[in-house]
């Protein structure tokens, strides 16, 4: 009873045009919070549809058992959502797959920003330039049905000592604010429970 509720809810936010940000922290309830999202939007008719951008990459054996299980594990919770796998061209994937009826679920937008920083075959040339994220709000503002991404807050602890580690952080909180600026819904997760930061919708 308590999940219908929950559900119940969830669908009376999720706007045909909704562009939401979810971020949080490790095992914060970020992707439970986006994938209860999409089982809302699939609630709402028989025609609407999922389409699910996993941006991982199986860089090792226990990453791609976690692949693995997330994929077992979204079966059961979003039965027919159509899996995407794109650990670079987000942008593009994302109006490429955007229609009214679709919602498009992104997760998650550190491990792109991780693939485009540290590629795991890295360039005998050096480590490629700040990445420019105005394409990326270009395809979230031009979205044509509900989007939904996922990123990490990790910019909350101690400043790293590593020069590499310290300027991913920024990096990242610098795509963040982009994504946050460009979305009608931001929503900070801690310890499974949701924080609205933005809102416009209201």
């Amino acid at each position: 009873m308590a999940a219908a509720r929950h559900l119940a809810a969830a669908a009376s936010t999720t706007g045909t045009h909704c562009r939401e940000f979810v971020l949080g922290g490790q095992r914060s309830g970020k992707s439970r919070r986006a994938e209860e999202r999409a089982q809302a939007w699939l609630a709402l008719s028989p025609s609407h549809r999922v389409v699910f951008i996993a941006t991982a990459t199986p860089s090792d054996d226990e990453m791609r058992r976690r692949i693995v299980r997330h994929q077992e594990d979204r079966c059961l919770r979003l039965p027919g959502t159509v899996t995407i796998e794109e650990p670079i061209e987000l942008a593009e994937t994302i109006a490429a797959h955007s229609h009214p009826s679709t919602l498009v679920l992104v997760d998650c937008l550190t491990l792109w920003l991780t693939n485009l920083l540290m590629p795991m075959e890295a360039s005998s040339q050096g480590s490629p330039g700040l990445p420019d994220f105005a394409s990326l709000q270009t395809a979230i503002t031009g979205a044509a049905g509900p989007l939904v991404l996922v990123g990490n807050e990790i910019g909350l602890g101690v400043v790293p000592i590593g020069r590499e580690v310290r300027e991913f952080v920024d990096t990242l909180g610098r795509l963040n604010q982009a994504v946050a600026a460009v979305s009608d819904r931001v929503t900070l997760m801690v310890a499974g429970l949701p924080l609205t930061l933005k809102d416009i919708r209201q």
